[in-house]
């Protein structure tokens, strides 16, 4: 697809396919960091630290092979990886999501989903922007197979066009691994796909899709590593009794700063 093809695509259906992002080399590079993690993860929970990452909910707690836990994910990857910092910048994932919102880039989240092998659980059906104040609800997400995504080691679904629904309720999102993915019975299915994915190919998405993923249980873990992009013309908007400024990476643009503070309009 051209440049113009894709930005076509996208906002009719509500995500794009970008196949071989990252080279063989940038993967293994990421699958030693996933490792050193894992390990991090080890070294936090022995010492009781507080920390981003998450164990699998429903693994009870079951260890990998090689003695690590079963991490469902961490979240807040650039602060403590050199590696996932640089590839929410890396410049054909930028250029893309450029294309698709417009130059100037803050980052919103930086995440990796881990869905262990026989331990991953499912992903019920959600919009991102139904759980994020930011308004308008039109970021980007980015999802980057690290390793192969199939139906069987649980790629994402995606349900095209129903960014257009409007924001909804969805409820929790970590479901067992035998659980329907909606407890919802007024959601139109019908045009549900999966989406699977090569190691190093990319799932760039509306924070209004409908999307979710089916549980692991095969033996192939599936990595994902989750960014999601939004223009400076989205407004911060807390709830909850939140902190009424927050300040986010810039990825591109803005005059080359940094980083930007936004802060809530006073109602």
């Amino acid at each position: 697809m051209t440049s113009q093809e894709q930005k076509a695509f996208f906002e009719e259906e509500g995500y794009l396919v970008v196949e071989n992002l990252l080279s063989s080399e940038e993967l293994v590079e990421c699958q030693t960091e996933i490792y050193r993690l894992h390990k991090l993860a080890a070294e936090l929970d022995a010492k009781g630290k507080k920390n981003h990452f998450q164990h699998e909910p429903y693994a009870k707690g079951a260890s990998q092979a090689d003695g690590l836990p079963v991490l469902r994910k961490a979240e807040q990857t650039r602060q403590y990886s050199d590696v996932f910092r640089q590839l929410s910048a890396h410049p054909k994932l930028v250029k893309v999501v450029q294309n698709l919102i417009g130059p100037d880039l803050l980052l919103f989240r930086s995440t990796l989903m881990f869905k262990p092998a026989f331990h991953g659980s499912a992903h019920g059906l959600h919009q991102d922007s139904a759980y994020w104040p930011m308004e308008p609800p039109s970021l980007v997400t980015v999802s980057i197979a690290l390793n192969d995504a199939t139906v069987e080691n649980g790629c994402f679904k995606v349900i095209p066009q129903s960014h257009k629904w409007g924001m909804q309720q969805w409820g929790h999102i970590a479901r067992k691994q035998n659980e329907d993915l909606t407890d919802r019975d007024d959601v139109d299915r019908s045009g549900q796909i999966d989406v699977p994915l090569a190691a190093g190919s990319t799932l760039f998405f509306h924070s209004l899709m409908v999307h979710g993923s089916g549980p692991n249980k095969s033996s192939n873990s599936r990595n994902t590593a989750l960014y999601a992009y939004f223009s400076p013309k989205v407004r911060y908007t807390p709830r909850g009794g939140k902190p009424r400024e927050k300040t986010f990476p810039v990825i591109a643009g803005l005059g080359g700063k940094e980083e930007l503070t936004l802060v809530a309009e006073t109602v």
